[in-house]
């Protein structure tokens, strides 16, 4: 599975022309977090960290949704 995986990241990357190994994209593709905090008992806040055009480019040539949630949360 792994290995399929792989094939197609590399394939996508190459034909939309991005100058990165599967390895690369998946290295600035893991700095996205999904959040979720519940201070005092009161109702959970679910967000999103900043995407750059960076990851956003790569979500492109991968043909993969940005992930969207209303909150995004700027990380320094």
């Amino acid at each position: 599975m792994a290995l399929i995986l792989y094939r197609v990241m590399r394939t996508r990357l190459h034909a939309s022309d991005a100058a990165l190994s599967p390895e690369r994209a998946l290295e600035k593709l893991r700095r996205m977090q999904q959040y979720r905090v519940t201070l005092n008992g009161a109702e959970s806040l679910t967000g999103i960290s900043t995407i750059n055009k960076e990851q956003t480019g790569l979500l492109a040539a991968l043909t993969i949704k940005k992930p969207t949630i209303e909150t995004q949360l700027t990380l320094l």
